[in-house]
């Protein structure tokens, strides 16, 4: 590939992910990241800060989160904005095409304990940013909490499901039905 073509981010997390799998995350170089993508050092270091958050999107997550708890209905409950956010997120980052992918990352991830403490502290982000936005609607600061974290359980569930999955179930529809399930079992807590 060109130097010039677009999309490197994207390029990258797709080199990386290739490399990751066959030679494994410790034994993996910025420098061999690039070259698969046909890039330079230096293009890969404008996007990522170093090589472990090339799977992890920067703040786009968030970002998707907070935007779609902010643009539910006013008259949705805490959930029903967690859940219109998670509809979001579907929308503009769970494409069906990137399932596969999604499944390979998953399973890179899990087999290093660097990229698993760094998946963690992207979930604490998640849930700080849907925290965040809630309290932005007038949501009281525990209730915000409660929703924020229970939708960031509800998200987890639903990519894994989403991603092990082999229909064509949405990513959305995965969702409300995680988003259902964790509201169900909290009841019986």
């Amino acid at each position: 590939m060109a130097r010039w073509q677009p999309n490197a981010p994207e390029r990258l997390a797709v080199a990386a992910l290739e490399l990751f799998e066959e030679r494994g995350y410790e034994n993996t170089t910025v420098i061999e990241i690039a070259e698969r993508a046909g890039l330079t050092k230096s293009t890969f270091f404008r996007h990522f800060q170093d090589k472990r958050e090339v799977l992890f999107g920067g703040d786009t997550m968030a970002g998707l989160l907070a935007e779609g708890i902010a643009a539910a209905p006013a008259t949705a409950k805490p959930f029903e904005a967690v859940a219109h956010a998670l509809d979001t997120v579907g929308r503009e980052a769970f494409h069906p095409a990137r399932r596969a992918m999604s499944a390979r990352r998953r399973a890179v991830i899990a087999a290093n304990p660097e990229l698993r403490e760094r998946e963690a502290l992207k979930g604490l982000g998640l849930t700080a940013s849907m925290t965040d936005a809630l309290e932005r609607r007038g949501v009281p600061e525990l209730t915000s909490c409660v929703a924020a974290e229970l939708g960031a359980l509800a998200l987890k569930i639903a990519y894994e499901r989403w991603s092990d999955a082999t229909d064509g179930d949405d990513f959305g529809d995965v969702a409300r039905q995680a988003l259902r399930d964790v509201r169900a079992s909290s009841t019986l807590c």
